[in-house]
């Protein structure tokens, strides 16, 4: 019988150091924390969103949010301009600079799993592990955090 509770900590562990090793590494050499890498990467491909946005694509809380845009504005890599048709809010965008440093970082980014995880485990066994993962997802958010039985399959 598997041990859920060392398989949710081994999880959690991993997670922490590839997180990690990323974060590393996108300071090392683009200076950017792994954290503002995800929101810029996330303005690229969502022009036009406000802070709610990103909260809700991270599932953090606005304030967090905000602080993390504060930091990549104070950088000089995005902006803040008023929402066109809400005076209450502020659309974030990525200034000429952001967009150049995400996309040097975005190399990093990508090569990154390929190093720490393609290169240390099989194709197969990663096919049934991302399946695996993605039903895992798939069950606790589908059930406000509660896995459900399905993932005995």
């Amino acid at each position: 019988m598997v041990d859920l509770g060392r398989l949710h900590q081994d999880l959690v562990r991993v997670e922490t150091e590839l997180w990690n090793i990323l974060d590393a590494r996108l300071r090392a050499e683009c200076g950017l924390p792994v954290t503002s890498f995800m929101v810029m990467r996330f303005l690229t491909r969502h022009p036009g969103c406000r802070i709610q946005d990103i909260s809700q694509e991270f599932a953090i809380t606005v304030g967090g949010t905000s602080k993390v845009v504060d930091r990549i504005e104070a950088g000089g890599f995005c902006r803040r301009r008023p929402h066109p048709h809400d005076r209450r809010s502020a659309i974030v965008e990525l200034t000429p600079d952001g967009e150049d440093l995400v996309s040097r970082a975005a190399t990093v980014f990508e090569a990154e799993p390929d190093r720490q995880i393609g290169s240390a485990v099989a194709e197969q066994s990663l096919a049934q592990f991302a399946a695996t993962l993605s039903s895992l997802r798939t069950a606790l958010s589908s059930n406000g955090g509660q896995a459900s039985t399905e993932l005995d399959a």
